[in-house]
């Protein structure tokens, strides 16, 4: 049984004085808990610094992973709670009836496979890491489950206990990686149906160079509620008070954005060489992109014991750390666009609905029975029904059709970001490469640096080959269109010591010339290359890269769009008072997107809400045009500068009288929002963050303010470093950079970091939002790595004792 004892009143006045000591200099106040603990081997401790960061020393490695879990849960416990639960199918338990379908549909995506196979794909130490890291997560639910009092608020809310975890878990949820093409295959097929193929080039261009065809057999008038299941899988949880007490199914699902540039994930790293750092020293710098919350998705660590020594950001569900150093080298990711999904379209036997076409045969579908647990109510029987493409998400009785979902995170070796446990561990640049050969999820760009003064880039992910067809469009089922295996880590590009000295991604399209794409066929669905554009021109702009000038490019707010639609309305003029007067509020901007700027205002409201619909309805059929969302921004700002290649004849004339008739009515829509005087505009007065808790739509006001982190006017936009993307319905930003690191690569304890809203998942922690406004303002604390560094900065010490 675990027991906590604190120290008395008189140690912790005398450590309080010790602190304010001149010894103690600048050193915090520490205060001290200790812990007995079954399970642990040696004696270990937890030394949390001023920003909230745990470092945590153990005699062994067993012994570190173990303090890893027991960690995550004494300061993320719900968090990762929430995240077994939804990734199991285990909500409905302790939420009721309203979460009964997004359990089922959770458990679809459970990896079902062979768990030798699973574990081996990881490294020899997967399994094993696996299993201390959750019987440190369970030695602290046995504490809180033991004494109710010590539960964290969530739990106290909602009048149920945390769950003991299975070293399986950690690794058979799929769900909560970031997903592929799946829906831009269904709305690709929905324009398609209502209009071309060529009209979708529109919606979401392609790169490098292809046209996609339709494949044979294909009807593409897919069902409205195709992906509602798939959605459901793969969606946060949703708490209000109509889920929790009329236990209605729709509350509980999550409104889903027309836009997909308002949800698009994203990420920018890079790495610069010594000849090129101002440190004389390699630069690691990375800023993954993701929804943001509260408490925030990732979490810092430090892992000490003999034989590892490794610092950065995770998830705290997971163990080991994805982006940091160990000492030796610096690795940091962003998203590599490989496509992992298909869906697959079935003809049903009339005869038999539990039956499809296979190679001329009719193959029975195998159908799993599950029970699901419901809070208050009996159990329900749930039908998983999986082809042998994958789980079934939909059918079609009235013609015949059902759908599946086969997804390379399905496979052996695929649980999201589980791999870094391996290449954590890499002391050079061939053991980091030889460690993603077999990095399965999500498809990354890993960035590296070492102490030796090497950087490179090694992309990681499951690459399905496809003989004959692209991956774009849904295909039928009926064994024409068969994966043939996968493209071996081997066969993805890679860089070792560029000569520019410097290499940075930021999910654009980064196959190098020559790479046999259409062959290898791995994604022809990148993001925009604003990001990177940005990048480029800043670290080739500089002689030497500092430290201070990568902190300022992770925040730049420069958009590229604004720069480059900037310059078509440059030569214009209007007889239109309003218009002109919109033109005039250009004049000057530097198209930096700050929270006080009117021009950043006005620009985005021109370019979310008027400028896309415009431009479809001028190049587009109106079939078209109502088929999909907002076009895809590159291929707009293409096309307004080479406005030949779609607007027909007199092409110049029509583009710039749509520029000026949508630009004025941006101007009278943002009149209406800040009034009159155009000086006055602020687009943090539209643009803001709001970092949710998972409850906040389900408790009172009071309650409701203290989980959640704003909300805050904010700065920038979709498309600049600084990643600000938003709901165009009303600018809230949706995700964007929450974790940053600049890693001083040999001189480790000068390195930088942010973690928004702060390190705890306890909202009466002062580690709970101490850090927003560092991460507002663009400011970072150090990430420290010596002992004695951190031993300077420690405000709590954590002692750990085995049991027995």
């Amino acid at each position: 049984m675990l027991m906590q004892r604190s120290i008395c009143a008189a140690a912790a006045l005398l450590g309080l004085l010790a602190a304010t000591s001149s010894q103690a200099r600048d050193t915090p106040p520490t205060f001290v808990t200790t812990y007995k603990i079954a399970g642990l081997k040696k004696p270990a401790e937890i030394l949390v610094d001023q920003w909230g960061v745990p470092h945590i020393y153990a005699a062994n490695q067993d012994d570190a992973f173990f303090v890893q879990g027991f960690n995550a849960a004494r300061d993320r416990l719900f968090q990762i709670d929430l995240w077994r639960r939804r990734g199991l199918g285990l909500l409905a338990q302790v939420f009721g009836p309203a979460y009964v379908q997004q359990d089922r549909a959770a458990r679809l995506f459970l990896y079902r496979g062979d768990m030798q196979r699973e574990w081996q794909s990881y490294g020899p130490h997967a399994q094993q890491v696996a299993n201390t890291f959750v019987a440190g997560i369970n030695a602290y639910v046995d504490h809180v489950n033991a004494h109710p009092e010590k539960l964290p608020f969530e739990f106290r809310q909602l009048g149920y206990a945390p769950a003991r975890w299975q070293a399986e878990d950690v690794v058979r949820i799929r769900s909560h990686g970031l997903t592929r093409n799946l829906d831009s295959e269904v709305a690709r097929a929905n324009v398609a149906c209502k209009a071309d193929l060529k009209s979708d080039e529109i919606r979401f261009g392609l790169t490098p160079k292809w046209e996609t065809t339709m494949p044979d057999g294909l009807d593409p008038c897919l069902p409205k509620d195709l992906l509602k299941v798939f959605k459901l899988a793969t969606q946060g949880v949703k708490i209000n008070k109509d889920s929790l007490q009329k236990g209605q199914s729709d509350a509980a699902v999550m409104a889903v954005a027309e836009n997909p540039e308002e949800v698009a994930e994203g990420s920018n790293n890079w790495v610069v060489a010594p000849a090129k750092s101002a440190t004389g020293r390699a630069i690691m710098a990375n800023d993954p992109h993701r929804a943001y919350s509260a408490p925030s998705l990732r979490y810092i660590a430090h892992i000490n014991a003999p034989g590892l020594n490794v610092i950065g950001a995770g998830e705290p569900a997971l163990p080991g750390i994805s982006i940091g150093h160990n000492g030796s080298v610096a690795f940091g990711l962003t998203i590599f666009n490989i496509d992992q999904e298909d869906l697959y379209v079935y003809k049903l036997n009339p005869e038999h609905s539990d039956q499809y076409e296979y190679r001329g045969k009719w193959e029975p579908f195998n159908i799993i029975m599950e029970q699901i647990q419901v809070k208050d109510a009996a159990p329900v029987t749930a039908e998983l029904v999986f082809s042998r493409h994958g789980p079934v998400i939909f059918s079609e009785p009235g013609k015949n059709r059902a759908f599946a979902v086969r997804s390379g995170w399905l496979e052996p070796g695929m649980s999201p970001y589980f791999g870094s446990i391996d290449y954590m561990r890499a002391r050079n640049f061939a053991e980091f490469k030889h460690s993603l050969l077999h990095w399965g999820a999500p498809t990354e760009n890993q960035v590296y640096a070492d102490t030796k003064g090497n950087i490179g880039w090694v992309p990681g992910g499951l690459a399905p080959i496809r003989p004959n067809w692209d991956g774009l469009l849904p295909v039928p089922g009926d064994g024409r269109y068969e994966w043939a295996g996968f493209w071996s880590g081997d066969q993805l590009p890679s860089s070792y010591n560029p000569k520019q000295g410097w290499f940075a991604s930021a999910n654009q399209m980064n196959l190098p010339d020559g790479y046999p794409y259409r062959e290898r066929k791995l994604g022809f669905e990148w993001t925009n290359n604003s990001r990177f554009t940005r990048i480029s021109e800043v670290l080739s702009a500089l002689n030497k890269v500092s430290l201070e000038d990568s902190m300022r490019l992770q925040n730049d707010d420069l958009s590229i769009p604004a720069r480059r639609l900037a310059a078509l309305l440059k030569p214009l003029s209007s007889s239109d008072a309003r218009t002109q007067a919109a033109l005039d509020v250009f004049t000057g901007w530097d198209f930096v997107e700050r929270a006080d700027s009117a021009q950043a205002a006005l620009f985005e409201v021109w370019l979310s809400r008027h400028l896309g619909k415009a431009f479809k309805a001028a190049v587009l059929s109106p079939a078209a045009a109502e088929a999909m969302g907002a076009p895809d921004t590159a291929v707009l700002l293409d096309t307004l500068e080479q406005p030949q290649t779609r607007f027909g004849p007199d092409a110049v004339r029509k583009r710039d009288q749509l520029l000026l008739s949508s630009l004025g009515e941006a101007y009278a829509e943002l009149q209406k929002l800040q009034g009159e005087d155009a000086s006055q505009w602020q687009w943090g007065k539209l643009h803001h963050n709001l970092m949710e808790h998972p409850l906040a739509a389900a408790v009172d006001d009071a309650t409701r303010a203290k989980l959640n982190v704003g909300p805050m006017p904010t700065h920038g936009g979709a498309y600049s470093p600084n990643q600000s993307t938003y709901r165009s319905s009303d600018f809230l930003q949706t995700n964007g950079p929450s974790f940053r690191v600049v890693v001083d690569v040999g001189n480790w304890d000068n390195s930088r970091a942010v973690n928004s809203p702060g390190q705890s998942g306890d909202p009466d922690s002062p580690h709970y939002r101490d850090l927003a406004d560092k991460w507002l303002k663009g400011e970072y604390f150090p990430l420290l790595y010596s002992r004695a560094a951190v031993e300077k900065a420690t405000v709590q010490r954590i002692r750990l004792q085995p049991e027995n």
